[in-house]
């Protein structure tokens, strides 16, 4: 299928933007999706992914893009959503010339999408994109930037799960409680450590050996399941912390946690099962309004460039807003009769209406 061919689908996606990215000499093939700039400029992280096609590439992109702009308005901050994926094995395809030519089309966007890390990508690799953009966020802090988002995208979950207990069992503590963590890589990792600390009993499972040994090592008392046995382990909590699209048809009847709430993106496999998921009295917390810790700290960095710059103690106390707008969202599902996730999209859906009035679309360089 060819770019134009796709007009129909760009348009139900209801996207302002988006490019289709390509430089021959460094192999770079990237698309960068825009979806709302009504209460400012979009940002999200370049996530650089092996996909088995364009359309999948297309597709992840799209929902992700989407979800950011739900995300920051229901945290509340003035920036609109985007997202930008790089097409191939980061492990073999990422050079510093592939990582520079994806900067020049971010920078010709002239400030309307602002990138930051993502899956495939880390803070060294914005350090190289921000030689040729001004629109780069998570950056070392030698260089200006917040750092790695991992840690506030950790703390925030975590306050989200702090929210779902206080709705479910009548108080903000997992001690005692039985949470199964799908993924500690990045975020997941720093999430074991807050459960730890605060009394839970931790189940972990990842495809990666050496990220299991260094939580490990860290904490020595977590029980180590396969991926599968994890899902369907009777637990508290199933917090699903890697990929998306862990909450299928095929995983509901064997799914034990009464609490679903965790880091990973786009965490339901299809529209519908947000509604299967609260027929059976589950707890979703919406992942968008859980994992947007990171947000908060490159929005931090973002939003303050040439204003004293990055300030995390700032960045983590927007972070833990996310404990009262999680619950926000329960009270809200409960008082209209529906599922958490359609919450959470109207209550994004509000705040970027009431707060896009004026403008429908940002124009770099008019107010």
């Amino acid at each position: 299928m060819s770019v134009f061919d796709r007009t129909d689908q760009l348009k139900d996606a209801g996207h302002e933007q988006v490019v289709f990215c390509q430089d021959p000499a460094s192999g770079l093939r990237a698309i960068i999706a825009v979806y709302s700039t009504a209460l400012g400029p979009a940002l999200g992280g370049t996530r650089f992914y092996p996909y088995s096609s364009e359309d999948a590439a297309l597709e992840d992109v799209l929902k992700l893009s989407k979800a950011m702009a739900y995300k920051a308005a229901c945290a509340g901050i003035d920036l609109g959503g985007g997202k930008a994926v790089i097409l191939g094995d980061p492990s073999r395809d990422k050079t510093e010339p592939l990582l520079r030519a994806y900067g020049r089309f971010v920078q010709a966007l002239g400030g309307r999408y602002y990138t930051a890390c993502d899956i495939g990508t880390y803070v060294q690799d914005m350090d190289v994109i921000a030689k040729e953009s001004d629109y780069v966020t998570g950056r070392s802090p030698e260089n200006g930037g917040a750092g790695d988002s991992a840690v506030l995208t950790a703390f925030g979950v975590f306050q989200a799960m702090r929210a779902a207990a206080e709705h479910t069992w009548g108080s903000p503590s997992l001690a005692g409680r039985r949470v199964a963590v799908e993924g500690v890589g990045k975020v997941g990792y720093h999430l074991v450590e807050h459960l730890v600390e605060d009394g839970a009993r931790v189940v972990v499972s990842d495809i990666s050996a050496a990220a299991i040994a260094r939580v490990r090592e860290a904490a020595p008392g977590v029980e180590v399941l396969g991926n599968d046995e994890l899902r369907t382990a009777d637990v508290d909590v199933y917090a699903p912390c890697a990929l998306g699209a862990s909450l299928s048809d095929e995983l509901l009847p064997q799914l034990q946690a009464k609490v679903v709430c965790g880091a990973a993106n786009n965490q339901l496999e299809h529209p519908g099962v947000e509604k299967a998921l609260a027929d059976r009295g589950i707890l979703y917390t919406p992942d968008y309004v859980a994992n947007a810790g990171g947000l908060c700290q490159v929005a931090d960095e973002a939003l303050h460039a040439g204003k004293g710059g990055f300030r995390f103690e700032r960045a983590k106390a927007k972070a833990a807003q996310i404990y009262d707008t999680t619950l926000q969202v329960f009270r809200l599902a409960d008082a209209e009769g529906v599922p958490p996730a359609v919450a959470a999209d109207r209550l994004g859906e509000r705040r970027m209406s009431e707060g896009g009035q004026l403008r429908s679309m940002l124009v770099p360089g008019r107010p």
